[in-house]
């Protein structure tokens, strides 16, 4: 099966979504890890609200794997139960999307 087999499965609606997903995902990844080596270092920080906000737009496991990789935000409390919790909303969003679109 080929990548253009593959996504014939799916509407362009569907592979927006997940690029766009994926896209944000990794954008709060390095953000996460950018905000790590700024407080290493003492400088400028990224402030929480920009974390919580890009986790609430779709890039919750990217802050979530961030937060693992890079130790970072794990002792917050807003952060070890916050960004599960929303990443549980993502999914949901993304099911209840999902259905909506394979109307």
């Amino acid at each position: 099966m080929t990548l253009t087999d593959f996504l014939s499965n799916f509407s362009h609606t569907e592979i927006a979504f997940a690029v766009y997903r994926i896209v944000i995902s990794i954008i709060s990844f390095i953000v996460i890890g950018i905000d790590k080596s700024k407080a290493k270092k003492g400088d400028w920080r990224v402030r929480e609200a920009t974390l919580i906000i890009l986790a609430i737009l779709g890039g919750a496991i990217g802050v979530l794997f961030g937060m693992v990789f890079f130790n970072h935000k794990t002792k917050k409390q807003k952060f070890y139960i916050g960004i599960p919790a929303i990443y549980i909303l993502n999914r949901i969003m993304t099911t209840i999307i999902t259905v909506y679109f394979n109307k």
